[in-house]
């Protein structure tokens, strides 16, 4: 695990964008998986700019998302499907028919998940897992003591998750789903590579326990120690707990230009 420090979170994000680009430039079909959420937004704008300003091409990128909440239309301005589309997909040259988001509004939701884990397969893997952490630790929805094994699947949110997603739902907890469907740890760490974010010192306690606490199904996103390709970026204040910061500075100061996008 690589664990990359700057000092703000648009420089944090803009590493993690260049990582994303020459994935792109040097598989112009290459199969991403995305996170949704507050985290990832300055990251998927500098994809936008890239596409923008350098023509990167996204036309045969393809595109698989962790989760979905149960029980939202794709309509609903909540729905991860929404929010996808408007902060990323509408703005890149993405065929429609090469992304893929959960649909919370399927009726046999094993059925669904099963297929979703085919389709992963059949597009031969995720070549690039997009990331962010719960407060508690978790990775998509797959909340604490959730199996390192699991797979695409139904899951029930923790009050922790629903309270710090009411955000989104104008504070209100009433109105945040409690149950979702999430790709399974088990399906994350198959991605050929894993990149998190993680901004703000409400995240630090969870990256310290990420990056240097033990591998435990309580802090899910501790698995990633054991993924052979796994970058973590941060802002100063979410590497607060981190004990080894100086060095990880010292590793990725240290590093040739070309070395640092790999």
């Amino acid at each position: 695990m690589e664990v990359i420090i700057s000092p703000d979170t648009e420089t944090a994000s803009g590493a993690a964008a260049r990582v994303v680009a020459r994935l792109v430039r040097e598989k112009p079909n290459a199969v991403l998986g995305l996170a949704t959420g507050s985290t990832p937004l300055k990251l998927y704008r500098k994809l936008i700019q890239l596409h923008n300003e350098e023509e990167l091409d996204f036309s045969e990128v393809t595109t698989f998302n962790l989760d979905e909440y149960v029980g939202l239309e794709k309509e609903h301005p909540q729905s991860y499907h929404a929010f996808m589309w408007e902060h990323l997909f509408s703005q890149i040259n993405i065929k429609p028919e090469n992304v893929h988001i959960p649909d919370g509004m399927a009726k046999d939701i094993p059925v669904f998940c099963a297929a979703y884990e085919r389709a992963i397969a059949e597009a031969g893997g995720i070549d690039l897992q997009v990331l962010g952490i719960g407060s508690d630790g978790h990775i998509g929805f797959n909340e604490p003591t959730s199996s390192f094994a699991s797979r695409t699947r139904i899951k029930t949110l923790t009050q922790q998750t629903v309270q710090d997603n009411a955000r989104f739902f104008d504070g209100d907890e009433s109105q945040v789903p409690h149950h979702c469907i999430t790709m399974g740890i088990g399906t994350i760490m198959d991605a050929k590579r894993c990149i998190m974010l993680a901004f703000g010192e409400e995240k630090a306690e969870a990256i310290a326990a990420t990056v240097e606490g033990p591998v435990a199904s309580m802090v899910p996103a501790s698995i990633l120690q054991h993924h052979p390709n796994a970058k973590v970026f941060i802002d100063n204040p979410a590497a607060a707990g981190l004990k080894l910061s100086d060095y990880y500075r010292w590793v990725y100061d240290g590093k040739p230009d070309w070395q640092r996008d790999a």
